[in-house]
């Protein structure tokens, strides 16, 4: 009798994704996305969180009784909430008051504490806040600290990266990646350099401080995550809001792929990187669609014209 998985022996292996008609006027390339909604969680963040997480209890920080506690814009906040129910922890996270209604009812639905912030503050201001609450009583918290953990980037190091290399067998060019937390980029750039020096290695972000891009990081305005390493991207892409609002509507209407705000933003940037290639050059980009556009339905955005 077959044994059935633990909903966290899910985490992880999602579809490797070719996009079908995005991209035809670039013949030389080929567009590839990892389709990280599979995930339990529905985000790409599951693996960094179960990652940390795991790493508090072999450690000891994390252990009965105690609350895991973070700032969140929302993802890895529906991650910290999912695993802490399977393993029995309660979870507290600050959110900037700006995350999308439907994160919000997700959080809910876990059962989360959740201690809204300023959504004019963005994800600094639930780092502000978080670290005060964990200052008046750390013995009753598990500081995640998602931005400074490096459990964080190396689940993409462990998972990400060699999934990647795996599915393309040895067959990628260029990694485009998002800086957030900055983990995903990091974790999975590190991996794929040690399989092949020559992977271009591209991070894009916001490309203004007041965006509308949830879960980036404009970084030149904003609290550096401590695993951010400055000198591991080839190259970096400024995207702008509307930019990404245009290639998330695209990839709904083309690909039929409801994707989130940092999908449309990944995709601008691979789009970018093919303009800049020579016609003769043959190339296989990979990005990540961090999650799925059913987060982001109240949105105006859909509506709008326009291609990216």
């Amino acid at each position: 009798m077959a044994v059935a998985d633990r909903v966290l022996d899910r985490i992880g292996w999602t579809p490797l994704l070719r996009l079908e008609r995005i991209g035809r006027e670039w013949p030389n390339v080929e567009f590839l996305a990892k389709a990280e909604w599979f995930n339990p969680g529905g985000s790409v963040k599951d693996r960094a969180a179960l990652s940390m997480i795991e790493d508090g209890e072999r450690s000891g920080r994390l252990a009965p009784g105690k609350t895991i506690l973070d700032a969140t814009s929302g993802n890895t906040g529906i991650a910290y909430a999912m695993i802490g129910a399977v393993k029995g922890y309660p979870v507290k996270l600050c959110v900037p008051a700006s995350a999308s209604e439907e994160r919000k009812r997700i959080l809910a639905a876990y059962g989360a504490e959740i201690v809204w912030t300023p959504a004019e503050a963005g994800s600094d201001g639930a780092i502000r806040r978080v670290r005060e609450i964990y200052g008046g009583d750390p013995d009753r918290y598990f500081y995640v600290d998602q931005y400074n953990n490096p459990a964080n980037w190396r689940a993409h190091y462990e998972t990400t990266g060699a999934e990647i290399w795996q599915q393309t067998a040895g067959q990628v060019t260029h990694f485009v990646a998002g800086l957030g937390t900055t983990g995903t980029f990091v974790g999975t750039a590190r991996r794929l350099r040690e399989y092949d020096r020559s992977i271009r290695l591209i991070s894009f972000q916001p490309d203004a401080a007041f965006h509308g891009l949830e879960g980036l990081k404009h970084l030149p305005s904003a609290i550096v995550p401590g695993i951010y390493d400055p000198a591991l991207a080839d190259q970096n892409l400024w995207i702008e809001t509307e930019q990404a609002y245009r290639c998330v509507r695209r990839l709904a209407r083309e690909e039929g792929l409801l994707v989130g705000l940092s999908a449309g933003a990944a995709l601008a940037a691979c789009l970018e990187i093919a303009r800049q290639l020579p016609r003769s050059q043959q190339a296989r980009i990979v990005t990540v669609f961090p999650d799925s556009g059913d987060r982001y339905l109240g949105d105006r955005f859909w509506e709008e014209g326009e291609e990216c």
